[in-house]
């Protein structure tokens, strides 16, 4: 039966079915931090401090705002009057606009040491004035990824919401540091500083991990009966 979310020994396989040190950190950071791949990729030297074991992370948002081009009132997508001025919009004025949040994580005391080690060896590549760790694109990412997992031998996992098999991926690290968060502790206080962690605005987006969690419980459950009305057990029913 299909996995609906990575477990950290598959984690831990990945890691050593990396071939190099830079995918080994790819991986752990992914998980251990529960960054978005944007913000893995965007890390640079200069944003981890060893001394207070945190790094700094920036996430960087492109949104479009499209408004009435006769009044400048916002629109939805689906506009086609504008709920200010009335007028009929054929063609909207689109403006792009960037929102840039910034965070601060801890680390764990073995990524510090790997991140440690990795600088040492003068793995952080000169981009822009910049010294990142990794300095690949989302596309070489993805691969590096998609083939620890496969040398793993992990297989693909069942979207919770649709039903549908998915590859491993990126995201799916995330996933797992967010579903592994909520097993620990799915209190008020530990979904809050899960969304802090994850940077997410938005609590519903981090709740939804509360649901996933509880697969287990569900699957457990349904192991309970061989079929209805029968316990699955072979004891005495009335205990």
């Amino acid at each position: 039966m299909a996995k609906t979310y990575i477990e950290p020994q598959d984690v831990r396989q990945m890691e050593e079915a990396a071939g190099y040190l830079r995918d080994r950190l790819l991986v752990r950071l992914l998980f251990r931090l529960g960054c978005r791949i944007s913000e893995a990729l965007g890390i640079a030297a200069g944003d981890i401090n060893l001394a207070s074991g945190t790094v700094t992370i920036e996430h960087l948002k492109t949104r479009l705002k499209l408004t009435c081009p006769k009044c400048g009132a916002r629109l939805s997508k689906t506009s086609r009057f504008c709920p200010a001025c009335g007028s009929q919009v054929e063609t909207a004025l689109s403006v792009q606009k960037e929102h840039r949040r910034q965070r601060t994580l801890p680390i764990d005391e073995d990524t510090l040491a790997l991140l440690r080690e990795y600088i040492d060896r003068g793995g952080a590549v000169a981009v822009n004035g910049r010294h990142l760790l990794f300095g690949i694109s989302r596309t070489q990412a993805w691969k590096i990824i998609r083939q620890c997992a496969e040398r793993a031998g992990l297989g693909r996992l069942v979207n919770p919401e649709t039903g549908r098999l998915r590859g491993i991926s990126p995201h799916r690290l995330r996933d797992a540091f967010a579903v592994n968060a909520v097993k620990q502790n799915d209190s008020g206080d530990g979904l809050r500083l899960l969304q802090e962690m994850l940077g997410h605005q938005s609590f519903d987006t981090t709740a939804k991990y509360r649901k996933v969690a509880g697969e287990e419980l569900r699957e457990w459950y349904s192991r309970l009966w061989n079929k209805e009305g029968d316990y699955a057990g072979t004891g005495d029913s009335n205990h």
